[in-house]
């Protein structure tokens, strides 16, 4: 199902904080070099440290990024929903693309409230047509409730494997570019695979 590129020439990747875009979809962007890729960060655009490692990897991917500055403090105190959408409409460079990706529902492991913050408030705005897509990819992945590693759930509609040298400059951007150790978390979970949930127009009759 890899076709639902086919013929895309616009795509915004909308994610809660720097390394995101590539730990969940990394893989995807690098093997769409004919997409205009927007990568757009909630979190972090005045981290001295992150902000400039995003840009870095933004010329990695060829994507252009935007980064908001939403409170991601080690809190994380709910955000009000209102206030990611305007940061989202106020961040991006346009409100329309043939396709975007975000956060699932219930984010990709045990429990992160930014990325279920940030999944439901684009899905929200493409549902009231305030972002444009001719469909939604969500991530998919689960963790078992801290059981495993993040990983593709097995009712995800899409399943993206990697090729070898793809993953692996995946994970040179986590290592090298972004700076995570080599034991990580993030390192650990760099996917050889990636996952959606699809979303299509029907979606947002419901």
């Amino acid at each position: 199902m890899e076709n639902v590129f086919a013929d895309i020439s616009t795509a915004a990747v909308i994610v809660a904080h720097p390394d995101d875009e590539t730990l969940w979809a990394g893989g995807t962007i690098l093997m769409h070099p004919e997409i205009n890729w927007t990568i757009m960060t909630l979190c972090r655009k005045s981290d001295l440290d992150r902000a400039p490692k995003f840009f870095k990897v933004m010329n990695i991917l060829k994507a252009k990024g935007f980064m908001a500055d939403l409170d991601d403090g080690p809190e994380q105190r709910p955000l009000e929903q209102t206030d990611i959408r305007q940061a989202i409409l106020t961040t991006l460079p346009q409100r329309g693309y043939d396709i975007v990706l975000t956060h699932g529902h219930k984010g990709e492991y045990t429990r992160h409230l930014r990325h279920e913050e940030v999944s439901q408030a684009v899905v929200n705005l493409w549902k009231q047509g305030q972002l444009k897509a001719k469909c939604l990819l969500l991530f998919a992945y689960e963790d078992g409730g801290k059981k495993y590693l993040p990983r593709p759930r097995k009712d995800a509609d899409i399943v993206i494997d990697l090729p070898k040298n793809i993953w692996q400059k995946k994970k040179d951007i986590i290592i090298n570019s972004y700076g995570f150790s080599p034991d990580s978390f993030e390192a650990a979970v760099v996917s050889n695979a990636e996952a959606y949930e699809l979303k299509t127009s029907k979606d947002t009759e419901k």
